[in-house]
């Protein structure tokens, strides 16, 4: 148990030297994965997951998954970027995700929030009804 608190510990202090000006930085990330090669830390392999895993949350956190069926105009996915980031109040990118299973209509995921509005997802929530 102690152990696991270590790496957890470790993992977040890495991930903190990752942040320039509250941003993960490319180039710090670099430097970071080569400390750990270089000095090979206790449970090396537990560290450089839970590394990844906060790493990978940031990179969400400022990232627009849109998923959508149809054409649409790239126009749409910038305003919704733009839209975002000022939901936000942050930098948000957009991702577009072409997905014909979602019948009509937009999804929008930004780390854990999602906003939907597809003939898929009513229909689900028709099912879910009767």
């Amino acid at each position: 148990m102690a152990s696991s608190k270590k790496t957890s510990a470790l993992a977040r202090q890495l991930f903190k030297l990752s942040l320039e000006n509250g941003r993960l930085s490319e180039e710090r990330v670099g430097g970071v994965l080569a400390w750990v090669e270089k000095h090979r830390p206790a449970s090396s392999l537990a560290v450089l997951r839970a590394y990844r895993h906060l790493v990978e949350a940031e990179l969400n956190r400022n990232r627009a998954v849109i998923e959508y069926a149809g054409d649409v105009a790239s126009s749409v996915f910038a305003a919704i970027a733009a839209a975002m980031s000022r939901r936000f109040d942050r930098p948000i990118e957009a991702a577009p995700v072409a997905r014909p299973d979602l019948i009509a209509g937009l999804r929008v995921q930004v780390g854990c929030d999602i906003f939907e509005n597809t003939v898929a997802g009513r229909l689900a929530a028709l099912n879910t009804v009767s």
